[in-house]
């Protein structure tokens, strides 16, 4: 179960780096100037990284759980 969330956790921060990486890469093109692209990149960069955050609670909650 363990192994699961770690490759899950690394699954979620390699999404939210990619879609970091394809936000910026939209903003520093210059194209889309309304942001439109920009605004929808960073909102998944944000899912992803709440994503990232819940599996984080979720390994501590469950390694503080078998330290009891």
């Amino acid at each position: 179960m363990n192994i699961l969330l770690i490759l899950l956790l690394v699954a979620a921060m390699g999404a939210t780096a990619y879609v970091l990486v394809r936000g910026v890469i939209a903003m520093a093109s210059g194209k889309d100037n309304g942001g439109a692209k920009q605004q929808a990149w960073m909102r998944k960069r944000v899912l992803y990284q709440g994503i990232a955050i819940v599996i984080v609670a979720v390994i501590l909650m469950l390694s503080g759980a078998r330290g009891r």
